[in-house]
């Protein structure tokens, strides 16, 4: 039973076998209830509020965004994923949206951007087909029909792309269509070679199958982007423990400790009286016995190198350098880690275990930069060189961030195509083409699910009308004059001549995309828009308005 609308509450009211009233929803006057036709078009609000956000960064020509965090760090990207994660979103549709562009860049890597303002598109088109009077869940199925429509197509007028390790032009191509929309995209050619090659490095093609944990990607303020290199090894962001040992050993002998170099310490709380100097001097020496011990397992073991994952002291620094034993300290867990795999070393928990047999070799060199006595280790040389090392240099800490982010993008999509070699072209032409066969399929579908579906199809034409709008051109007219030469000609890869090249046709520019990545952004967009428009009934506190 309920009692009528208080102001504009409502409150659901029970009663017990005494007749007595008590309150079904606790707390019920503190919020406000959003049902039916209001609930939708508030969801339809918040979802497209997110994508309108990030529909001026789609595109070779998209424009960057400045986030800056609540501790004042300052980030400046176009990529979708980054920029929905490092913002404040309070909406509960609005977090779908950030966590549609996170399952996008999980699965595929790229296509982050393009993904959400799909969804803000179909949206859209939800919305007028709702004030039509048309039903939700009959939308639903119109863009799931339509949805499935499009992959089906996707597949008809993909490209089989053949490549082999000796010809890679076709990965080198693909990798520069996706860093073409970034900040590095002066030098699309260097990057997406390093992209390329880091994850051909650790490939196995057999399987077909990428392990993305076996490249490491290390920044270093300073220098310019073109600086950039791949090492065929590990970097690390140290320096040897004394300024005198050697900066360049060649064929080392490593081992990898994840031990202390210092005595060691009772795991009780305990006090230690000293009475005398004779005392004093044989504790001296017991310690220095631990040190001198410590240095010689390791010399005995015939390691020339020593990485250890703690630090030590002074007193071992100096009788390393005495006993001609090079070091470093401080290695973290991951590098070291890499560092086993690169140089086939052990990773020893005690120096009783040192052996010959659990060193690793490798040549190691110490790198100085600038003037500001930076200095970076460069482990090369190795014999299971699997793991591989992308050293970004850049002007800024922001633009090494952004580097890094577009060439994982960049080596998410050479993934992809090792994986699965067939790709459809850019340039809005996949979408255009599937937008003119899903409005052909709509005059066979009968009922009110034509709607929805002819709907998608002009969803699917705001990917092209963005980009125009992001590049300066008139958006309605490069829309019709792309689609009336994708008709004409019966040509799938004619699309928005973005960089003005004077040509329309993307396979003559090299402007690739991987089919998975672009079925994945139709089907996750299509996925979230249909639980969108199931939701009718949404209960928000008042303090959040």
């Amino acid at each position: 039973m309920q009692a009528p609308q208080l102001g504009n509450y409502q409150q659901s009211i029970a009663f017990d076998e005494y007749g007595q009233p008590f309150i079904i929803l606790r707390e019920q006057d503190k919020q406000k209830r959003l049902r039916g036709r209001d609930a939708h078009k508030a969801n339809i609000l918040a979802a497209r509020a997110v994508a309108n956000i990030l529909r001026s960064s789609l595109g070779p020509r998209g424009m960057d965004k400045i986030l800056v965090s609540p501790d004042g760090d300052v980030t400046v990207t176009n990529d979708g994923a980054t920029i929905l994660q490092k913002m404040d979103v309070t909406h509960e549709i609005g977090k779908l949206l950030v966590e549609l562009s996170k399952s996008q860049d999980d699965e595929i890597g790229d296509g982050t951007t393009g993904v959400v303002v799909m969804a803000g598109a179909l949206l859209e088109e939800a919305e007028k087909l709702l004030d039509k009077g048309i039903h939700p869940i009959r939308i639903s199925q119109g863009f799931e029909d339509a949805c499935q429509v499009a992959v089906d197509h996707l597949e008809k007028i993909a490209d089989t792309v053949p490549w082999t390790e000796e010809k890679l032009d076709a990965l080198y191509e693909t990798a520069s269509t996706t860093l073409g929309s970034k900040i590095i995209s002066r030098f699309q050619q260097q990057m997406s070679k390093i992209a390329v090659d880091a994850v051909l490095s650790v490939a196995d093609l057999k399987r077909k199958d990428v392990n993305f944990e076996l490249i490491k990607m290390e920044g270093k303020v300073g220098g310019r982007l073109e600086d950039t290199v791949l090492v065929k090894g590990v970097v690390l962001d140290k320096e040897m423990s004394h300024f005198q040992m050697p900066k360049q050993i060649k064929d080392a002998k490593i081992a990898i400790l994840t031990c202390p170099f210092e005595p060691p310490k009772p795991k009780t709380k305990h006090t230690l009286d000293i009475n005398s100097a004779e005392a004093y001097r044989e504790l001296y020496q017991r310690e220095q016995k631990y040190f001198k011990d410590m240095v010689q397992m390791c010399k005995d073991s015939g390691a020339t190198l020593v990485l250890c994952q703690w630090g030590f002291d002074d007193e071992a620094n100096h009788l390393l350098l005495q006993n001609n034993l090079p070091a470093v300290r401080w290695v973290g867990g991951v590098e070291i880690e890499l560092i086993a795999i690169a140089t086939g070393a052990r990773i020893v928990p005690r120096f009783e275990d040192l052996a010959a047999a659990k060193l690793g070799t490798g040549s190691i060199r110490e790198v100085s930069f600038g003037t500001t006595n930076d200095k970076m280790l460069f482990i090369e040389d190795c014999p299971h060189s699997k793991t591989v090392t992308v050293l970004v240099r850049g002007g800024n800490q922001m633009i090494v961030d952004e580097a890094k982010r577009a060439l994982h993008d960049a080596m998410c999509v050479t993934r992809n195509l090792i994986k699965d070699n067939r790709i459809v072209y850019g340039g809005g032409s996949a979408e255009l083409a599937c937008s003119l066969k899903i409005s052909d399929y709509a005059n066979s579908v009968s009922g009110i699910e034509q709607y929805a579906v002819r709907g998608f199809a002009d969803a699917l034409e705001q990917i092209p009308i963005a980009l125009a709008e992001n590049s300066g051109l008139q958006p309605i007219p490069t829309l019709a004059e792309v689609r009336k030469a994708q008709i004409e000609q019966k040509c799938t890869h004619l699309g928005v001549d973005c960089k003005q090249k004077g040509t329309l046709d993307m396979k003559s520019q090299k402007v690739f995309e991987t089919l998975i990545g672009k079925q994945q952004q139709l089907l996750l967009a299509t996925q979230l828009v249909r639980m969108i428009l199931k939701i009718d009934d949404v209960i928000q506190p008042t303090d959040k308005f």
